[in-house]
């Protein structure tokens, strides 16, 4: 009799070519946008956490601005992120009821990756595309992340829509897998 291994090859992954950091925007102290029952800084930290295992299970090295379930100060958050290649920090965006959408804000160089950011919560949520900003855009001017971290600002949804919350409550499972991808594909490139 011979035996037959059950055990599914490991399809061979290219090497992880940048070092990746992921934030969460705010803090207790400071917690963002207050809407429709939820912080921002609750809502993103358990994003971020969401993303952080995914990007475990497809062998991505990481660095989080704090240990799961807390984040580190802005002014930690960027010095971890100016030492990585590719940093990103999640945020809901705030406006009217019936302000929509997605955004990231972000030097041009991280343009083409904040597009792709937008496009794929766009298409989970479907909320609409705002697109890939310049940092001093809109209610903006200067951002730490961005200015000095040299990260993106991935303004996911806004918070004070009902609509765009309830989609991404619904949603977030699937919108943590499929930024985990978009993440991986960037620092294997």
């Amino acid at each position: 009799m011979r035996w037959i291994n059950h055990v599914k090859a490991v399809p061979h992954r290219p090497p992880q070519l940048r070092s990746v950091m992921i934030s969460a925007g705010h803090s207790d102290t400071v917690p963002g946008i207050v809407a429709n029952g939820y912080k921002e800084a609750d809502i993103v930290q358990r994003f971020r956490d969401a993303v952080s295992i995914e990007l475990k299970l497809l062998g991505i090295m990481h660095l989080l601005d704090g240990e799961p379930g807390e984040n580190l100060p802005l002014r930690e958050a960027v010095k971890i992120a100016a030492r990585n290649e590719i940093a990103i920090e999640f945020h809901a965006n705030g406006g009217g009821p019936g302000a929509t959408g997605v955004e990231t804000l972000s030097q041009a160089h991280n343009k083409p990756l904040g597009a792709e950011l937008c496009s794929v919560t766009a298409e989970v949520l479907g909320i609409a595309n705002r697109g890939a900003k310049p940092e001093g855009s809109g209610q903006h001017s200067r951002l730490a992340f961005v200015s000095q971290g040299g990260g993106i600002i991935h303004e996911l949804f806004f918070l004070s829509n009902a609509n765009d919350l309830h989609q991404f409550l619904q949603h977030q499972d699937e919108l943590a897998k499929r930024v985990a991808r978009v993440i991986t594909d960037a620092a294997r490139e």
